[in-house]
């Protein structure tokens, strides 16, 4: 008999690429919350709120339709209360239409597709990292809007 030693960490995340209308630049915000923490509307509102403070003028945010985005009374009313943050939603389960999803699976399945973490703290780090990396890869970032079909200057 093998004992086997065997956690159930998992870290949670809330990320998007964002794409200049008059430089076309992609860019790639990300957060990671405390280990075993799932995303909730008040952490929906505070990525929103730092993405105000980084982007500096209105933007439009394209989302799943997940009720945590949609249906949440925080996030409407930050919504209501910040006019200058559009939303508008992806078509129903339709991860190929999500730029966002391909970001995390070239991290997933592609940079980290190997890696056996020691423990959580380990893998935030190798996920950071990955992100990091990935962050300054506008090409990559191009591909990914590109492959979801939203139209990107070359």
């Amino acid at each position: 008999m093998l004992d086997a030693w065997d956690r159930r960490d998992r870290i949670s995340a809330i990320s998007c690429i964002t794409l200049s209308p008059w430089a076309g630049r992609p860019g790639l915000y990300f957060e990671l919350l405390p280990v075993n923490k799932t995303v909730h509307a008040e952490e929906v509102v505070a990525f929103l709120k730092a993405l105000r403070r980084q982007l500096r003028g209105p933007f439009t945010v394209v989302w799943d339709r997940h009720g945590i985005h949609s249906k949440s009374r925080l996030v409407k009313a930050f919504l209501a209360e910040h006019r200058d943050v559009v939303v508008e939603d992806f078509p129903g389960y339709m991860p190929d239409l999500n730029p966002d999803e391909q970001v995390w699976g070239w991290t997933k399945y592609g940079r980290l597709s190997n890696l056996a973490a020691w423990d959580a703290d380990e893998l935030r780090d190798r996920v950071v990292d990955a992100l990091i990396d990935l962050k300054f890869q506008p090409r990559l970032l191009q591909a990914f809007l590109r492959n979801a079909e939203i139209p990107v200057a070359a």
